[in-house]
C-alpha cells in the first residue's frame, strides 16, 4: 500500500509499468540480428546458437501461467518488481557472458524474469483504469506488446553495427532501474484485491500443487522445444522432435487432468468455463498465430532477397508500427461503443487486404511501394488485438486478473510460436516447389534458354576461363536465378495463404460473447 502518500494517476501507473514489458518483448527479437556476431565471438555452431533464443522463449512461457499463483503469495506489485529485477540482472549477466553455456544460462534467468511482466502489467492496468476505460487500458498494453518485436531488430541492428553485441543487453540496465523506481513509487494494489489474494494464498499453501508445477514444466517445456527447434531439425524426421512431441502430449494431458481435479490448482483452468474468457482467449491465440506469421515474412524478404541490413529492414517496417500506435488509442475509445466482434472483424479484413497487397512484392518492389500495405496491417493489428485482449478479461474478478492474464498471455505466445513454425515451414515448402518447377522449365531445348546459356558461357570464356569451367558457372548461374525466383514465388504464395486464413477465421467471431460494461452481470448476452 501507499502508506499515506497520494495515489498516482492512472496514466502515471501505465507509464511506470510499461518499461518492463517493453524490454521483455524487445528481447524476444533484438538478439536475432546479433546472432552472427555472437556466434563468431563465442565459437558456436549454427545449431548451438539457436539456444540463445530458444532458452529465453521456453523460460518466459513457463512463467506466464504461474503469474496468478505467484501474485496470490506475494502480491502483483511485488511480483512485477521482482520479475523486473531478475530480468534486469539477467540482462547484465548476458552481456558479461564469454561462453555459449553461460549466455544460455543467463538468457534462462532473463526469460524467467520476463515471463511474468506482461501478464502482471495487464492485470495492474485492468485494476487501475475504471470499467468504462478498459479499452484504453488494453490499447496501452497492446502498443507495448506489439511495438517491442517491431523495434527489437532496428535497435539490435543499430547497436550491433555501432557498438558490440553485449550492449544489446547492457542497454536494459538504465531502463530497468527506471522502471523499478517508478513502479515502486507509483503502483499500489487495491485493498480488496490484496485481501482476496491472501485468502487464496492460504488455500494454496494448504494444498500446494507441486504435481501441477512439475507436469506443466515438462509438458510446456517440451512443446516449446518442438516449436522452436522443429523447423531446424526437419520436424518429425528427427528422433529428438518425435520424443519431445510425445513428452509434450503426455505431459500437457496429465497437467490438464491434474489442474481440473486439484483442490487448489496452480493454474486455474476452470476459468475457461466463462464463455467470454474462453472465446476471447482461443480466438486471440489463433489470430496471434497469423499475426506473428505475417510479421515474420517481410523482414526475411527484405534482408535475404533485397539485401537490406537489419537496421534498414527495421526502418522499412516502421509504417506498420506507427500506424498501430496511432490506431490503438482510437480503437480503445471505440471499444465501449462498438461490439468487440465487429472491431475484430474489421481488423481481420483490413489485415487481409494488407497481406494481399504484400503478395505482389517482387525483386523490383521499391520501399515506397510497401508503405500502404504495412500501414494497413498496422491498423488491422490494432483493431484485432485491443478488443480481443479487452474482451477476454471483461468478466474476470479483479483478484483473478493476474491468473487470467497469465493464461491469456500464454495462449497468445503459444499461438505466435505455432504460427511462426507453420508459416516458416510452408514458405520453405512453397519456395522449394516453385524452384523445382522453374528449374524443370529451364532447358536448352527452348531457343530462348539456349541463347541465354550461350551468351553467359561466352561471357565467362571471354574472361579467360576454360570452356568446362565456363559451362559449370553458367549452370550454377541459371540454378541461382531459378532459386531466387522460386523464393519470391514462395513469399507471394505464403502471403496469399495468410490473406485467406484471415477471412476464414471471421465466422469464429460468432462465439465472441462479451457482456457490455453497463449491463448487469446476471443478464445473459447474445452472441456478438
Amino acid at each position: 500500500m501507499s502508506g499515506g502518500r497520494p495515489q498516482a494517476g492512472k496514466w502515471t501507473v501505465a507509464l511506470s509499468i510499461a518499461f518492463g514489458s517493453l524490454m521483455a518483448t524487445i528481447d524476444t527479437s533484438i538478439v536475432n540480428v546479433a546472432i552472427p556476431q555472437i556466434r563468431g565471438e563465442l565459437g558456436a555452431s549454427l545449431q548451438e546458437i539457436t539456444w540463445v533464443t530458444t532458452a529465453y522463449m521456453i523460460a518466459m512461457v513457463l512463467v506466464m501461467p504461474l503469474t496468478g499463483f505467484l501474485g496470490s503469495f506475494f502480491g502483483q506489485k511485488r511480483v512485477y518488481l521482482a520479475s523486473l529485477v531478475v530480468f534486469t540482472v539477467g540482462s547484465v549477466l548476458c552481456g558479461t557472458a564469454r561462453s555459449l553455456e553461460m549466455l544460455v544460462l543467463w538468457r534462462i534467468v532473463q526469460g524467467l524474469g520476463g515471463g511474468a511482466l506482461q501478464p502482471t502489467q495487464q492485470a495492474i492496468l485492468r485494476q487501475t483504469f475504471p470499467p468504462a476505460e478498459q479499452g484504453m487500458a488494453m490499447a496501452v498494453f497492446s502498443m507495448v506488446i506489439m511495438v517491442g518485436p517491431a523495434v527489437g531488430p532496428v535497435l539490435g541492428g543499430w547497436i550491433t553495427d555501432n557498438m558490440s553485441w553485449p550492449w544489446i543487453f547492457f542497454v536494459n540496465l538504465p531502463v530497468g532501474v527506471l522502471g523499478i523506481y517508478l513502479t515502486w513509487r507509483n503502483v499500489d494494489e487495491p485493498a480488496e484485491v490484496i485481501a482476496e489474494q491472501r485468502a487464496r494464498a492460504a488455500q494454496l499453501r494448504a494444498n500446494l500443487d507441486w504435481q501441477g508445477i512439475v507436469l506443466m514444466a515438462i509438458g510446456i517445456g517440451a512443446m516449446m522445444y518442438v516449436l522452436e527447434e522443429g523447423a531446424a531439425k526437419d520436424w518429425f524426421d528427427s528422433d529428438e522432435i518425435v520424443i519431445a512431441t510425445y513428452i509434450a502430449g503426455v505431459g500437457i494431458a496429465a497437467f490438464v487432468i491434474r489442474e481440473l481435479t486439484a483442490v487448489a490448482p496452480v493454474v486455474d483452468l476452470r476459468m475457461f468455463r466463462d464463455p467470454t474468457f474462453a472465446s476471447g482467449t482461443a480466438i486471440s491465440g489463433l489470430v496471434f498465430a497469423m499475426l506473428m506469421g505475417s510479421m515474420f515474412l517481410l523482414p526475411v524478404f527484405t534482408q535475404e532477397l533485397m539485401h537490406y541490413s537489419a537496421t534498414q529492414s527495421g526502418v522499412l517496417l516502421l509504417p506498420r508500427t506507427l500506424a498501430m500506435m496511432i490506431a490503438s488509442p482510437i480503437v480503445g475509445k471505440l471499444y465501449n461503443r462498438v461490439r468487440p466482434a465487429w472491431l475484430v472483424g474489421a481488423g481481420l479484413v483490413i489485415t487481409a487486404v494488407g497481406c494481399w497487397l504484400q503478395a505482389t512484392i517482387n525483386l523490383q518492389t521499391a520501399s515506397s511501394d510497401l508503405f500502404w500495405p504495412l500501414a494497413l496491417t498496422g491498423v488491422g493489428f490494432a483493431f484485432i488485438f485491443v478488443p480481443l485482449t479487452t474482451a477476454a478479461l471483461s468478466n474476470v474478478p479483479r483478484a483473478q486478473l493476474a491468473s487470467a492474464a497469465g493464461v491469456n498471455g500464454f495462449i497468445r505466445q503459444i499461438g505466435g510460436s505455432i504460427g511462426l513454425s507453420i508459416f516458416a515451414t510452408l514458405f520453405s515448402r512453397y519456395s522449394a516447389q516453385a524452384t523445382a518447377g522453374i528449374a524443370s522449365s529451364v532447358t536448352l531445348l527452348r531457343p530462348e534458354v539456349a541463347a541465354d546459356a550461350a551468351a553467359a558461357k561466352a561471357a565467362f570464356v571471354a574472361r579467360g576461363m576454360p570452356a568446362d569451367v565456363a559451362h559449370a558457372l553458367m549452370q550454377k548461374s541459371f540454378a541461382g536465378r531459378a532459386a531466387l525466383q522460386g523464393t519470391v514465388i514462395g513469399f507471394d504464395k505464403t502471403f496469399i495463404l495468410q490473406t485467406i486464413t484471415f477471412f476464414v477465421v471471421l465466422p469464429l467471431l460468432l462465439f465472441l460473447r462479451v457482456r457490455r460494461a453497463d449491463q448487469p452481470a446476471h443478464v445473459e448476452m447474445s452472441l456478438e
